[in-house]
Parts: C-alpha cells; sequence; structure tokens
C-alpha cells in the first residue's frame, strides 16, 4: 500500500473518530424525522409555524417572500397576510424584525440565520432538537436542550408541547449527570403525535429553505433518467448498426 493511500486511510479514520466524539457531545442519538419534500402540505404547515414561532429571531436571509409563494403554492395574499410579519416587501427575503440591540441584551447576541442550517446539521438533528427541549432552573432563560447541552435559547414551542422535565441518570467520572429521558409533566395545546408532526413540518420547511431547487430537481429527476435510459437505447442500436457488417 502506498504512502498515499495510508494517509487518506489515516486521514479518514481520523475524521470518523472526531465525528464521533462531537456526536456524543451534542447529547447522544438522533430520531428519524421521515420528512418529505414532496408533501406540499407538510411544507405549507412548516411555513406557518415557522413563521409564527421561529421567525420573531431568526431569519431566512437566503429565501426571499416570493420564492416561498411559488414553490408551496401559495397566493401573494396568503404570504402578506399570514407569514410576513415585518412589513417586507413580497420579493424581499425573509429578516426578523428583532434588533440587534434587543438580541444582544436578551440572548447575547444576535440568533443565527437557519436558511442553511439543514444542511449544516441535517433533518433528523434538527427534527430530535425541537423535541429536547426541557425544564432547567439552572439555566438564564430556564430552558436546556438534551441534544444540544446549555443551548442560549427557550423552548419556542413550549405552548404546542407543553413543559418538559429531564430524568437524569448516574453521575459519571466528572460527577456530572446528564438527563437520559424527557418527560412532559404539563400537557400542551396537542397530543404527543401531533407535536411529532409539528416538529417533522418544520424540519421539512427548513430543509426546504436549504436548498429550494431541490423541489425542482426531484420533479425533473424522473425525466432525466427517462432521457436517459433513451439515449442508453439509441446508443445500443447504434452500435448494432455499426457491428453488423463486422460480424
Amino acid at each position: 500500500m502506498t504512502k498515499k493511500w495510508i494517509a487518506l486511510l489515516t486521514a479518514a479514520a481520523t475524521g470518523l473518530l472526531f465525528s464521533a466524539a462531537a456526536f456524543a457531545a451534542s447529547g447522544g442519538a438522533v430520531q428519524q424525522a421521515g420528512n418529505d419534500l414532496s408533501d406540499r402540505a407538510s411544507l405549507q404547515r412548516g411555513a406557518a409555524l415557522y413563521m409564527n414561532y421561529c421567525s420573531g429571531c431568526h431569519s431566512l436571509k437566503y429565501l426571499r417572500y416570493s420564492r416561498m409563494a411559488e414553490d408551496l403554492g401559495l397566493t401573494e395574499e396568503e404570504v402578506m397576510q399570514n407569514l410576513n410579519f415585518t412589513g417586507a416587501k413580497y420579493g424581499e427575503q425573509i429578516h426578523v424584525a428583532l434588533s440587534p440591540a434587543d438580541a444582544e441584551k436578551w440572548y447575547g447576541k444576535m440568533p443565527p440565520d437557519l436558511s442553511l442550517i439543514s444542511r449544516v446539521r441535517g433533518s433528523d438533528w434538527l427534527y430530535t432538537y425541537l423535541k429536547s427541549f426541557y425544564l432547567d432552573e439552572s439555566r438564564p432563560l430556564g430552558w436546556n436542550n438534551k441534544l444540544f447541552p446549555n443551548v442560549s435559547m427557550p423552548n419556542p414551542l413550549w405552548e404546542l408541547q407543553g413543559l418538559q422535565h429531564a430524568e437524569f441518570g448516574e453521575p459519571d467520572a466528572a460527577g456530572e449527570r446528564h438527563p437520559e429521558r424527557l418527560v412532559v409533566t404539563s400537557p400542551g395545546k396537542v397530543s404527543a403525535q401531533e407535536f411529532d408532526q409539528v416538529a417533522r413540518d418544520i424540519t421539512n420547511f427548513l430543509e426546504y429553505a436549504g436548498e429550494p431547487a431541490a423541489l425542482k430537481r426531484q420533479a425533473l429527476g424522473i425525466w432525466v433518467i427517462l432521457f436517459l435510459v433513451g439515449l442508453t437505447f439509441l446508443a445500443w442500436l447504434l452500435k448494432q448498426e455499426y457491428w453488423r457488417d463486422v460480424h
């Protein structure tokens, strides 16, 4: 085996080790989101949920209201009346009304833009994150997250999910106790199954926001495959014609 291949394998193994360490530090296993970009109803619900519960702090600066309307089958009137809370124009990007000064005062910094969060974290991580908030009086905002320990934000969906508490395991070698199980102790406005769908719809919408062109690409995929099949068949016929005299 050459030195080049040894170096490549070593780098790959190192990357896997670092990934495993980061995964463990983030709070453990993630749940399967099971979201579907072809489910337009889910995308529409996710857009409404995101704009009502998340867009007050988190922008989507790479997505425009007009593009969202076109892709999700919404009219300009529906978007401007129900999904636009900042007074932005129809063709503008989705920004927040939260000022940097207020963000610094309440959160310590401006909340991040979430346009590409699904491409950075993955849909399963987002889905699990939305379901993993629990009350923690030791934290400044009174909330923590099992998947993302010491997160600097409250649970934006607590009214829907309810109040969730953590059941902790035995102390580790460093004397720290980590949440092993989350239990809803005070039900919210929706059932556990309905909240799973809420988290799935928001995850679905954020996956769309991360790459709006994916919807059209998937729709065109079948036609591209059919074209390649037809081209392959024509190439085979051409080969048969060229080699007929040789045989």
